[in-house]
């Protein structure tokens, strides 16, 4: 059987940008959700998954090209804290693509465009820190082994590959070590591709002090890897850590900045105000440093991600005529 086609490298073919979707927790509590949990948004999974198919749906009718599914917090180990059955566990993981896969083809039915790609569903891989919910998913300090690591993810990771996700997301990665780990996984799985996305300490090093050009020569060889970049970061430090990026990479860049404001791992609350960055001016910038793959993470919205796919979007015909 031949290798399936890199999902990423289809859509840039034909596009400039490939826009993702922005917050999935934001938009869920301001349907209502409470998210003050080890699961978070995981939690809705049992709740009212019918609110995350319906967030999906948002994003996809805003213009995303992507959905990232509610597995960031979805694990064996976090279900397990419930008392759920390891079968049980990996059900509901299969299920956060489900709902996405749901959505994506629910509005494609009745939305299909020859100005835009059908959509991809990326299932998210968080780190081992989220799970732990204790902060170091910020730090990357986890003092584990490779194999402790590699135990944790791998079943996840199989579970969101046989429900036939068209990539794996792995984001808010703090550390080398455990880029190191789930790009190895990934090699497990022969005709899967992922994206890896790292969380910031500055716009010169991930969370745990790792210079970007160290972790664009980690994967810049593992040809499953099909996109690095960042995530979770303030918008500020984009522009110059996609320059890093891309420096030592000919994989497009990954970014999808937070608001802008600060997040306190021990309340899990946010504080500040939304930075005066906004996506779709800024994506300028982002776009001329090397990044290929642009959207929002925490705090951000469907106008968001809106605005960004209508600049995109009239950027490419304005393309096309000239």
């Amino acid at each position: 059987m031949p290798k399936k086609l890199n999902p990423i490298e289809e859509i840039l073919a034909a596009y400039p940008v490939m826009i993702l979707d922005g917050a999935l927790a934001t938009e869920l509590e301001r349907h209502g959700c409470h998210l003050d949990d080890p699961l978070w948004s995981a939690k809705v999974l049992l709740e009212n998954p019918e609110l995350i198919y319906q967030v999906h749906t948002d994003y996809f009718r805003a213009g995303a090209d992507c959905a990232i599914t509610a597995s960031y917090q979805a694990t064996v180990d976090g279900f397990s804290k419930r008392g759920m059955e390891e079968a049980v566990a990996l059900d509901l993981i299969k299920k956060t693509v489900q709902l996405a896969k749901k959505a994506r083809d629910d509005f494609w039915e009745g939305n299909e465009q020859a100005n835009r790609p059908k959509p991809l569903v990326a299932a998210s891989i968080g780190p081992y820190g989220a799970y732990l919910a204790d902060g170091s998913e910020y730090r990357g300090n986890y003092g584990v082994t490779d194999e402790v690591l590699a135990a944790f993810h791998r079943p996840r990771m199989a579970a969101l590959i046989e429900a036939g996700v068209d990539v794996l997301a792995i984001e808010t990665i703090p550390s080398l070590q455990e880029a190191r780990v789930l790009a190895s996984l990934v090699k497990e799985f022969p005709e899967a591709y992922a994206w890896l996305s790292f969380s910031l300490k500055n716009d010169a090093q991930i969370s745990d002090g790792t210079p970007l050009e160290k972790c664009a020569d980690l994967l810049d060889g593992n040809s499953q890897i099909a996109s690095i970049g960042i995530n979770c970061a303030p918008a500020s430090l984009v522009a110059e850590s996609v320059k890093r990026l891309s420096a030592r990479t000919e994989k497009p860049v990954i970014v999808y900045p937070n608001s802008g404001e600060a997040y306190d791992a021990a309340t899990k609350t946010w504080h500040g105000h939304e930075s005066d960055h906004e996506l779709d001016h800024e994506s300028d910038d982002w776009y001329r440093a090397g990044a290929r793959l642009i959207g929002g993470c925490c705090r951000t919205g469907p106008q968001h991600i809106e605005r960004l796919s209508e600049k995109w979007r009239a950027a490419e015909k304005g393309l096309e005529r000239a």
